[in-house]
Formats: structure tokens, C-alpha cells, sequence
């Protein structure tokens, strides 16, 4: 899956625990109707692919969506979720992505015998 829309925010490198677990988190905004501000995390190794990025950047991140299981002390079992980034690459503003470039049409001579009272059978 892909999110894409401008960089909004970039977050500094967070580590925890005593096995060094890094974690960077981006704020993408997307540009439709309804703008929706999506925070995605990289981890570890793919934190350092956020360094070459600005806020206000167009971007197209490629993501998989994580869920976790928790039980907690008194026995609750807690659902989380996560968007989890692997790639991120830079875009051109307003550039339709996955759409193939198309060479404008040839143009073409107009048809000059038509004659107008000729009644087709089409129903539009």
C-alpha cells in the first residue's frame, strides 16, 4: 500500500529500551476533498531514509499496515494498530501517480459529408 500527499512533519530519531529499537515518525498530509493527516513510523534501519526530506515536500510513501495484541495486568486483552513505512520517495507537485504518460493525439481531418437531417438508429 502507498500513502502520498506533502510532508507536514518530520520527527527526530526516538531509541528505546537497552537493544537500541529506533523509531522516526512523519506526519503525511494527503491532498483530496477531505485532507487527512496519516502519522507513519519507520524503524530501525529505514529511520535514516527520512533524512533527505523537507517539510513541505511532496511525497509518495509505500507502508504496511501492523496490529498487535495485548493483554494487560488485569487481563484485558488491547488491540493496537501501526502504519509502518519502508520506502519513501520524493514526487513532483500535481503529477497523477501510477498513470502512464500519454502522447497527445494525432489530429485529424473533420468529416465534411455529413448531412445533418440523416437520422441514425442510435438512442442518444
Amino acid at each position: 500500500m502507498e500513502v502520498q500527499g506533502k510532508v507536514k512533519l518530520i520527527g527526530e530519531t526516538q531509541t528505546f529500551g537497552s537493544n537500541g529499537f529506533r523509531k522516526r515518525e512523519i506526519v503525511v498530509t494527503t491532498e483530496e476533498q477531505y485532507p487527512q493527516h496519516i502519522m507513519i513510523e519507520f524503524v530501525q534501519d529505514k529511520t535514516d531514509l527520512l533524512n533527505n526530506y523537507q517539510v513541505g515536500q511532496d511525497v509518495k510513501v509505500n507502508i504496511n499496515l501492523r496490529g498487535r495484541e495485548w493483554v494487560n495486568p488485569q487481563g484485558e486483552t488491547k488491540y493496537f494498530n501501526s502504519i509502518q513505512g519502508w520506502r519513501i520517495e520524493a514526487v513532483q507537485a500535481g503529477a497523477p501517480q501510477g498513470m502512464p504518460e500519454v502522447p497527445p493525439a494525432q489530429a485529424f481531418e473533420p468529416a465534411n459529408n455529413v448531412n445533418e437531417e440523416d437520422h441514425d438508429d442510435l438512442p442518444f
